[in-house]
């Protein structure tokens, strides 16, 4: 079954085929600076790599692109655009209607934009891509891969406020967690790893980037994640604040003069580790950089990062009275060798001890803690797009049992 996966973002659109039968990628790209100028970028795996301007106008054009070269007899992996069996789209946040993937209907369409004040930054752009592919190839199958769903299995004293319960009645004011789709694939590529039935482990997900959150899966479900009813509520990210008391939101406010949408712009955008060191840079490479040549400030930013994922490790750890295994993930979490170690320095308590040597390595997935750990400290490589298209095949699979059986 060939599968292809699309992640649509306001100007941007980023895609994989993917055969899910050997889960080879077949090619892979991003459609980059939609509705401007267009940058097309494309690579196959059999060694083609472009990347040009391409008008672009709208999603609709950018399918249209990557659709063509897909099929071109030079630069293409396939000889028709019919060979893609089914569309996998990520979509950010399903609510509470969701609590897997789903065949994209109408119906569907209608319940996600339902949706669109949960997450006004990623649904309407998630909603667009969708759109653009069902005017293209309307006699495609396309599903829904949520962000959110694989956290649906937190229990209300996980997920509530404390906020009056009305709120939550009336307007579904609670924390639904995000990154699902890379805690997921993580979360069981470790077990794969180790050798270990994914229902009979309790493991702590850190996927750390320029967002960040991290997820308690015991047994399988998510008990816990650190973002909350948006992606801004957590660990200190890389512009975004994370945890914060309100208070001091209405104390600044006054002091600054400012309105509601400045000071969630300060909150979004200008905060996190890019606001602690003085916006000298949100990325993590540059800060460590930094920290070598003696910024006080970068060197504090690395510092309190570490310091809240720590925290957040050993409540999860409570929260599920142990821990089997602990995971670093994505762009931080998979290359800064030297945040995981300040990280795992907090954790001896938890009988953690880290082999140095191991923690320089780079894999696929390799294991950092020594033979003397009580604990397994792994880094695995995220790969939302598979985890998208399994889903996606596995969706496929029971809608054609369907069709059979009616």
């Amino acid at each position: 079954m060939k599968i292809l996966v699309i992640n649509s973002g306001s100007s941007s659109l980023k895609f994989q085929v993917i055969d899910s039968d050997s889960e080879q990628v077949m090619a892979r790209g991003v459609c980059e600076r939609i509705g401007i100028d267009g940058i097309f970028n494309y690579k196959t795996d059999k060694g083609i790599a472009l990347k040009e301007e391409v008008s672009m106008p709208d999603h609709k054009a950018a399918v249209n692109v990557l659709l063509k070269t897909l099929v071109d007899k030079e630069k293409g992996v396939l000889s028709d655009y019919r060979e893609i069996d089914v569309i996998g789209h990520r979509l950010v946040h399903g609510g509470e209607k969701f609590t897997g993937s789903v065949v994209v209907t109408d119906e569907v369409i209608q319940a996600m934009t339902e949706c669109n004040d949960l997450a006004p930054l990623h649904n309407p752009a998630n909603l667009v891509g969708v759109a653009a592919c069902r005017e293209l190839m309307p006699d495609t199958l396309m599903v829904g891969v949520f962000d959110t769903a694989f956290n649906q299995t937190m229990e209300p004293k996980a997920f509530l406020y404390g906020l009056p319960y009305q709120y939550y009645e009336k307007y579904k004011i609670r924390r639904y967690g995000f990154h699902g789709i890379s805690h997921k694939y993580v979360s069981y590529r470790a077990a794969q790893f180790l050798g270990q039935d994914p229902k009979r482990v309790k493991t702590i997900v850190c996927h750390l980037g320029n967002g960040a959150s991290i997820s308690a899966v015991k047994y399988g479900r998510v008990i816990d994640n650190s973002m909350g009813f948006t992606p801004l509520e957590g660990l200190v990210m890389g512009t975004r604040c994370g945890d914060v008391d309100p208070g001091a939101l209405e104390y600044l406010a006054k002091k600054e003069n400012l309105d509601f949408p400045q000071i969630m712009m300060i909150l979004n955008q200008e905060s996190g580790v890019l606001g602690i060191s003085k916006n000298y840079s949100s990325d993590f490479r540059e800060l460590k950089d930094a920290e070598i040549k003696y910024n006080e400030k970068a060197a504090l930013a690395r510092e309190i990062f570490a310091y809240k994922v720590a925290k957040y490790v050993g409540s999860y750890a409570a929260a599920m009275n142990g821990v089997d295994n602990i995971v670093f993930t994505a762009g931080v979490g998979e290359n800064d060798s030297d945040i995981r170690e300040e990280i795992c320095s907090y954790l001896e308590f938890l009988g953690i001890t880290i082999d140095e040597v191991k923690n320089r390595d780079r894999k696929e997935a390799f294991k950092i803690s020594d033979g003397a750990s009580r604990v397994n400290v792994l880094v695995v490589q995220t790969n939302e797009e598979l985890e998208i298209a399994r889903e996606t095949a596995e969706v496929a699979r029971q809608n054609k049992a369907l069709e059979k059986k009616d």
